[in-house]
């Protein structure tokens, strides 16, 4: 049974979800607040016609003889009838607690009232839930004076509609605003996403070929994402010109050795003298070497422009990058050279890309073992490198230095450029190594330069920006 496909996140969901639940948490509390403010104005209204009743009441308490006289005003109690469906119940009682008139089993308030002030308190009587009312009142006589005790209760029936009708009344107007709330999330939601929507467009609408950057005005929270993907594009966009360019060269550089490849091949089946047939293929794999040179010094340069794109750099020791690209250049069979080097025992730090580094301290190797033997009628001895690593405040120093004819003013500015070769140098490069040198001392930040040095040779100096923590 195939496994069904996770389930992606969807910014339209998540915000349509977060915001309809807040939404919602909101319109239950002013459910909430909208219920309590109900049932306190409901009991503010109608405490104040039992309150009044029950004053009115305690008014007509009167102490005749020592005799409690009650002249009980109806018209109080008519007040409460306003309310029909409710019933009252009423009763005056003196300081002992003994009923002066009144339903004697109501229940006794759970304080006293004192200093006139009325005491409001709900209890169940008889089987409903009733609001009651307890005032005190002083009342003096001719010889004597005594304390009643008024209480007046009332269902709570016209209470509870009355609440009920604010609550209705409030619920319809917060389920509207909600529902006018989830509408502007909504639409809130689907405009904001627009720009969103616009840039998906744009974008599935180009040519493959077209990474041009994305142009119009965004959103601020989409000013980093369209940043990032026009440096991405332009990233792309220079790798595809690399490529493109590495295919055109070789291509180009190529085509001939092949060809000539081809008519010493051709000219080898051709011969049936076995001397001409082996100086033909001699010449076949002179040439075939000097294509497998070009092959390697192209491919190096492209992944040299590639890896200096990526910027994947860390901290190595540039003496032991050195060491490892002197093992893997010097030949190993046939005459060796005379290499020098002179170097601190201290590591030299730089933040760079360790392959890339090797890569260009091999081609500079590579260039003094090729061009760095003296010209024709000096002194020809064992070839002679030398190589030193300095360092001063700033920077880490390495130059390597042959006894080479040098190189001419005139070829000093173009020698870094692809396929450019001086005029004296000897036969069988490519003009690539010092190009792949630059562009990798230029991706790391640094400088080189070429110098001739007394007594003839080419001195080339690189500098890289230290790490000096």
């Amino acid at each position: 049974m195939a496994e069904s496909a996770p389930r992606r996140d969807s910014i339209r969901r998540t915000l349509l979800i977060y915001l309809g639940a807040l939404s919602l948490i909101g319109a239950v509390l002013l459910f909430l607040a909208a219920r309590s403010y109900g049932r306190s104005a409901a009991d503010r209204s109608y405490d104040h016609l039992l309150v009044a009743s029950a004053l009115s009441i305690a008014d007509s308490v009167a102490l005749v003889d020592g005799q409690w006289q009650v002249d009980l005003p109806y018209a109080a109690l008519d007040l409460l009838a306003m309310a029909p469906e409710d019933r009252v119940f009423y009763r005056v009682a003196g300081a002992e607690g003994a009923t002066i008139t009144g339903y004697a089993d109501l229940p006794a308030p759970p304080a006293l009232p004192r200093d006139g002030r009325p005491r409001l308190f709900d209890a169940v009587y008889r089987g409903e839930a009733t609001r009651f009312v307890a005032v005190s009142r002083w009342v003096a006589g001719p010889a004597t004076q005594g304390q009643a005790i008024v209480q007046v209760g009332q269902t709570r029936l016209a209470r509870e509609a009355l609440a009920d009708d604010v609550v209705l009344r409030a619920l319809v107007a917060i389920v509207a605003l909600s529902l006018a709330a989830l509408a502007l999330v909504w639409i809130g939601v689907h405009r904001a996403l627009r720009p969103l929507q616009k840039l998906e467009r744009d974008l599935s609408l180009r040519e493959p070929s077209d990474l041009k950057p994305v142009a119009g005005e965004v959103p601020l929270e989409l000013d980093q994402l369209v940043g990032a993907l026009n440096r991405f594009m332009a990233r792309l966009s220079a790798s595809n010109e690399t490529l493109r360019a590495f295919m055109g060269d070789a291509a180009h550089q190529m085509r001939t050795p092949l060809a000539a490849l081809r008519a010493q091949a051709q000219l080898a089946l051709d011969e049936d003298d076995p001397i001409e047939q082996r100086r033909s293929l001699v010449t076949i794999e002179r040439n075939a070497s000097h294509m497998s040179r070009l092959l390697n010094q192209l491919l190096s340069d492209a992944s040299a422009i590639h890896r200096s794109h990526l910027q994947q750099f860390e901290t190595v020791d540039l003496a032991e990058v050195l060491h490892q690209a002197l093992y893997e250049s010097i030949p190993q069979a046939g005459p060796r050279p005379d290499v020098r080097l002179a170097a601190t025992g201290e590591p030299m730090r730089v933040r760079g890309d360790a392959l890339l580094l090797r890569e260009a301290l091999k081609n500079l190797i590579d260039n003094a073992l090729k061009h760095g033997r003296p010209p024709p009628g000096r002194d020809a001895g064992p070839l002679q490198i030398a190589l030193t690593v300095a360092e001063d405040p700033a920077w880490a120093v390495l130059t390597v230095a042959d006894h080479g004819p040098g190189i001419a003013p005139a070829d000093a500015g173009s020698v870094f450029e692809r396929f450019a070769r001086g005029r004296d140098a000897v036969a069988g490069g490519a003009g690539l190594g010092l190009a792949i040198v630059k562009r990798i001392v230029d991706s790391h930040g640094g400088r080189i330069d070429l110098s001739n040095r007394v007594g003839g040779g080419l001195v080339v100096t690189l500098r890289l920006p230290r790490v000096t923590t």
